[in-house]
């Protein structure tokens, strides 16, 4: 039987298609998921993303800005006692890459520790000064700077 003979699958044909009985049918669903793609590099879409990720550069601040902030950190600790709300803006460091970027948010303040430089809130988080580039609310209304 040559590769050319028309007739080299006479024999099978016409035979009925094979039937397990030990097995259940696949359904068009399962048998469709044999041939869906794979992803070959794990991660690889998501280190793309991350190199795309753009970060802000930290700001550092001049003499005046940094006295300004000290003077208000200064405020604070004179009103500790009625737990002032503030609107901070810190860099937050990226965990990954070179840079950072600047979040914005009010807190209230609970304590200021300026040995250890840092600003703790009622709910429990804390804040470096080091970090804050600018502090307002109305605690500092009457005050002149």
């Amino acid at each position: 039987m040559s590769e050319k003979d028309p007739h080299r699958y006479d024999d099978i044909i016409d035979l009925p298609r094979f039937i397990s009985k030990g097995r259940r049918h696949m359904s068009n669903y399962d048998r469709a998921a044999q041939f869906a793609p794979f992803d070959a590099l794990t991660g690889y879409d998501e280190a793309i993303e991350e190199t795309g990720r753009t970060t802000e550069n930290e700001i550092v601040l001049g003499e005046s800005e940094m006295q300004m902030l000290d003077h208000c950190f200064a405020i604070l600790r004179e009103h500790i006692n009625e737990m002032p709300v503030i609107r901070i803006r810190y860099f937050e460091p990226d965990m990954y890459k070179d840079g950072g970027t600047y979040l914005e948010e009010e807190v209230t303040v609970k304590k200021i520790d300026m040995t250890g430089r840092l600003l703790f809130t009622n709910d429990k988080r804390h804040f470096d000064l080091d970090s804050i580039v600018s502090i307002s609310g109305s605690i500092f209304d009457s005050y002149e700077f």
